[in-house]
């Protein structure tokens, strides 16, 4: 059975940027990271020279369509054993790079802009998306402590944002997200589904056919 859609915005008024609230303890933040995409990009380049990006495995043997890296002490992996956190990346047993200080300013400031103050991310996930990748709708449950938020950056092509409830049949909102915009959600809702609409064809101008997005957590 399919959890009923509302779109964010046709339910709570225009769409007129700044921050929005749209669950408790869930905050868009329009164009947050706009002004720092590209040194957020250059970093990218950087961590995928080292990491490259890569589709990993679920525990039933699928191919993930979002291709993934990490960076941070800790990265996510997924393979026939399980979803996990791991300090190296089992292509090459090395520690996953460092985490740029410019994405650990950028997710701190996001998180305090959302009433989550002092969130020190120790993992972040670097998504790849192309026209038609999509992310099902799941919970953020592989991680120690749920204390902490999960902050996620939006950069290139556009995309639908689903966010729903605590289970899995609860009524999801479909939030439109630009290059440059930050998701940041933890207390009430940190435990709420969540995934990303099949992505749409198109042409950015930094990235092209791709849409980025970085995923922070307090992992350890």
């Amino acid at each position: 059975m399919h959890a009923p859609m509302q779109d964010l915005f046709d339910a709570t008024g225009a769409d007129v940027g700044g921050a929005t609230q749209f669950a408790e303890g869930a905050w868009l933040l329009r164009e947050f990271a706009l002004d720092r995409a590209a040194a957020l990009l250059a970093a990218v380049d950087a961590i995928t020279a080292r990491a490259p990006f890569r589709h990993m495995e679920t525990r039933r043997g699928l191919r993930m369509s979002v291709a993934m890296s990490n960076c941070g002490e800790l990265g996510w992996i997924s393979d026939r054993r399980g979803y996990r956190y791991a300090p190296c990346d089992p292509r090459d047993g090395r520690p996953w790079p460092a985490m740029p200080p410019v994405f650990a300013r950028l997710a701190a400031e996001a998180a305090q802009a959302a009433g989550f103050d002092h969130f020190v991310p120790d993992a972040c996930l670097v998504n790849r998306y192309e026209p038609g990748t999509r992310l099902s709708l799941h919970q953020d449950r592989d991680e120690r402590d749920f204390d902490a938020p999960i902050v996620s950056v939006s950069l290139g092509l556009p995309a639908t944002f689903l966010f729903g409830g605590a289970a899995r049949g609860d009524r999801v909102q479909r939030v439109p997200l630009r290059h440059g915009d930050v998701v940041a959600w933890g207390g009430a809702s940190r435990l709420f589904h969540h995934g990303v609409l099949p992505l749409a064809d198109g042409d950015h101008p930094l990235l092209g056919a791709r849409r980025i997005n970085l995923t922070f957590r307090r992992a350890g």
